[in-house]
């Protein structure tokens, strides 16, 4: 039985032939076709922290492949009681047939799996973001960009920006993160990153100039530079980003033909401005469709891989 936490886990094979099966899922949906690769199947959604898109795309998946979804917060389970985590996960695995968890720390939906008797996807945590990583390269397969590909992120070195790393570290494109300092990413996962580039050929480069980062990128991306729970540091992040907006100033070292990318929500004039955000170049809400794609491939994938 295969879960979907980070993809670290992941060999480059398996995460093509799941962006594989979302392209089919994609084309079946778009032509109205609706199969039960998961029919009469109950897949728990776990929210310790909210979103609008991982739980609209999840539920709208799971109904679509002949499942049903159900939303269960913190407040309706007894983790909000201070029931230890390897209960919760014993029990509510013995009753549905897959889990999604939106959560804080890694290494509690790591021991949430541990003790799991289905699949575990991770919608969220503070340190990886597989799911929104699979839905941003199947949107630059669809612009024909993943031939020499080169991405540059910039903004907070978060669990978007650690994606990044291990997306690229496993599939061998070019990658360059620029951060400002202080926001760097994780060392670690930067390390498991430059090993795993070793044998994949992939290109990585950190660093705290946008400018050099975005030189001859064919995809500029970026995140909010204040995430959830980070509210009250609002003020000096400001004052530390200054410099990171992803503008026409910036856009313009792309390549002409680059596009901008966001995983929303996005907050304009601050990571990106109104101009780039609305232009031609940004493929957001395309790629933000195609999470429910992407979540769907990877539904129907560990299903598939569960004997």
């Amino acid at each position: 039985m295969r879960h979907f936490l980070t993809l670290k886990d992941y060999r480059k094979e398996e995460i093509l032939e799941i962006l594989q099966l979302a392209k089919k899922i994609k084309k079946e949906t778009k032509n109205k076709i609706f199969t039960k690769y998961l029919d009469m199947q109950t897949l728990g959604m776990i929210f310790e922290k909210s979103s609008t898109r991982t739980r609209v795309s999840f539920e709208t998946g799971i109904y679509q492949l002949g499942g049903v979804g159900l939303f269960l917060s913190s407040s309706d389970l007894q983790l909000g009681r201070g029931e230890p985590l390897k209960d919760t996960s014993r029990v509510i695995s013995s009753m549905v047939d897959m889990l999604m968890i939106r959560t804080f720390k890694q290494s509690g939906l790591e021991e949430f799996t541990k003790y799991s008797k289905v699949p575990v996807i991770n919608g969220l945590t503070n340190e990886y973001h597989p799911m929104q990583l699979l839905a941003d390269y199947l949107t630059i397969q669809e612009a024909n960009l993943d031939i020499n590909l080169k991405v540059a992120y910039i903004g907070d070195g978060n669990n978007l920006a650690h994606s990044w790393l291990m997306l690229a570290s496993k599939l061998g494109f070019e990658l360059a993160i620029s951060t400002p300092k202080g926001y760097e990413v994780n060392q670690d996962i930067l390390n498991d990153a430059q090993k795993f580039a070793k044998i994949s050929g992939a290109k990585i480069y950190i660093g705290n100039d946008p400018k050099i980062a975005v030189k001859n990128a064919s995809v500029v991306t970026t995140d909010t530079w204040i995430s959830m729970g980070q509210e009250d540091e609002k003020e000096q992040r400001i004052k530390d980003f200054d410099g990171f907006i992803v503008d026409k100033k910036m856009m313009s070292l792309a390549q002409e033909k680059a596009i901008f990318l966001h995983c929303l929500p996005a907050y304009r004039n601050y990571e990106v401005s109104e101009e780039i955000f609305e232009s031609s170049s940004s493929l957001v809400f395309q790629e933000a469709e195609n999470r429910l794609h992407a979540q769907k491939a990877v539904m129907v994938w560990l299903d598939q891989k569960r004997v």
